[in-house]
């Protein structure tokens, strides 16, 4: 908060200077692109998570063989330091040598060369919200797949007693009773992803010309990297009331379920 409120720069203490980083950093095009990034981002992100992790949920919470390995399997994106794993996906998104593009050419969806997923701005947001989707969907799925099992087996017969199919048990059965677990999960995951910073730094770094930056990678390039600890400082506390209002609005309806 001191340095956020000071010109302080590596190397130089600063003096007091009020919100003036606050006003500069608020009128400072790239920022105001971060803003929508970050909400963009995490919107997308978080809603992808939530549909495909329910639907995995409910997919490994069936009886089939090796259930107990595949489980173990699905964590692996959590399990796996997001960096490491980062790095992967940035070679699989390399220009020159990206697996995606190499087998989508040759099954005929796409021309060669292929996109260049990391050099344009439309298709560099589309790979680290699929990264961000990939690594969290594990979290979402066994945390739901928690709920899922705690479910009585005796409300999912009543419901198909009283001629419900599938649809109508997921519906009228799963959805209600899997709220407060759901609500949890959400929370947790807007607030890891509003935050998330290996990923863009390890694919993107920000780019292509500052144009996929969330507010913790430009923090870091500002504040660390730029050396201006000042505006670094408030651009990173800019999460701090973005971040409360999320958690108050979602706190609420949790205790409300």
């Amino acid at each position: 908060i001191w340095f956020s409120l000071s010109d302080y720069w590596v190397g130089s203490p600063g003096q007091f200077i009020g919100l003036k980083n606050y006003i500069d950093v608020v009128n400072w095009e790239v920022f105001q692109r971060t803003v929508w990034n970050s909400f963009f981002f995490t919107f997308v992100a978080v809603v992808l998570k939530t549909v495909a992790g329910v639907w995995l949920a409910v997919l490994l919470a069936r009886d089939f063989r090796f259930k107990k390995l595949i489980r173990g399997a699905v964590l692996l994106p959590w399990v796996i330091p997001t960096a490491l794993s980062t790095l992967a996906w940035w070679w699989m998104f390399d220009s020159l040598y990206s697996v995606i593009n190499w087998t989508a050419i040759r099954l005929g969806l796409m021309t060669a060369p292929g996109p260049n997923w990391l050099g344009i701005t439309e298709y560099a947001m589309t790979a680290v919200i699929a990264v961000n989707v990939w690594r969290g969907l594990p979290f979402f799925a066994i945390t739901v797949l928690a709920g899922l099992v705690s479910i009585p087996r005796e409300y999912y017969e009543a419901a198909e007693v009283d001629g419900a199919g599938p649809w109508g048990r997921f519906v009228h059965v799963t959805v209600p009773l899997i709220k407060p677990v759901l609500a949890v999960v959400v929370l947790f995951s807007t607030i890891f992803t509003f935050a998330d910073f290996n990923i863009v730094q390890v694919l993107t770094r920000g780019g292509p010309v500052n144009t996929t930056h969330l507010f913790a990678t430009l923090a870091y390039q500002q504040g660390l990297v730029g050396g201006n600890l000042g505006q670094g400082a408030a651009i990173s506390l800019f999460l701090f009331p973005l971040l409360g209002a999320v958690v108050f609005i979602q706190l609420r309806y949790i205790r409300k379920e």
